[in-house]
């Protein structure tokens, strides 16, 4: 597998790290307003049936997003679905994917409410990393993450998008095939 293929190896569910976004206002209702990728630590579980040892934790790459969302109206007070899709460039670049490496994923949420400071997360597993950086994951997220951009949809419309670095918006097609 090409390391240019799109990697949709990224999970959902949480904070750290920052990057400034380039934000398009696409719909004033909806506003990204901060992207901030972070490595943090696998969690540690211990339990009689579980037996860690012999393990080393490896670091998870986090991408939080933080968005507002503020209807026109009052009502409603609840948005039924938002699709968050995450585009994000390793630093990887070598003979084999000279710009670097692509991950895509998406995370939909549903039943939102109105309000400030509302997130979304993905990550990226220790070993998805290992792979895309021949072993030798970089020690911090700034120095594994050329860009990271975002878009949030609402019924297969794009209402918000945040482009990180100096890349302008839709960057990320150029690295799809």
């Amino acid at each position: 597998m090409s390391p240019l293929k799109i990697l949709p190896q990224l999970l959902c569910a949480a904070v750290f790290g920052t990057m400034v976004p380039a934000v398009a206002q696409l719909n004033a209702e909806f506003q990204i307003t901060k992207v901030e990728p972070a490595f943090i630590p696998s969690p540690s579980f211990t339990g009689p049936r579980y037996d860690k040892r012999g393990s080393k934790a490896k670091d998870w790459l986090e991408v939080e997003v933080t968005f507002d969302w503020k209807p026109r109206a009052k009502d409603p007070k609840y948005t039924d679905e938002l699709t968050f899709n995450y585009y994000i460039l390793l630093k990887n670049e070598s003979k084999e994917a000279p710009k670097g490496t692509l991950l895509i994923g998406s995370v939909t949420h549903t039943s939102i409410p109105q309000g400030k400071d509302l997130h979304s997360v993905v990550y990226v597993s220790p070993r998805t990393l290992e792979r895309f950086f021949e072993g030798r994951v970089p020690g911090t997220a700034g120095a594994a993450v050329a860009a990271v951009a975002v878009t949030i949809s609402k019924q297969g419309q794009v209402v918000a998008e945040s482009v990180g670095g100096t890349f302008k918006s839709g960057w990320w097609t150029a690295f799809q095939q």
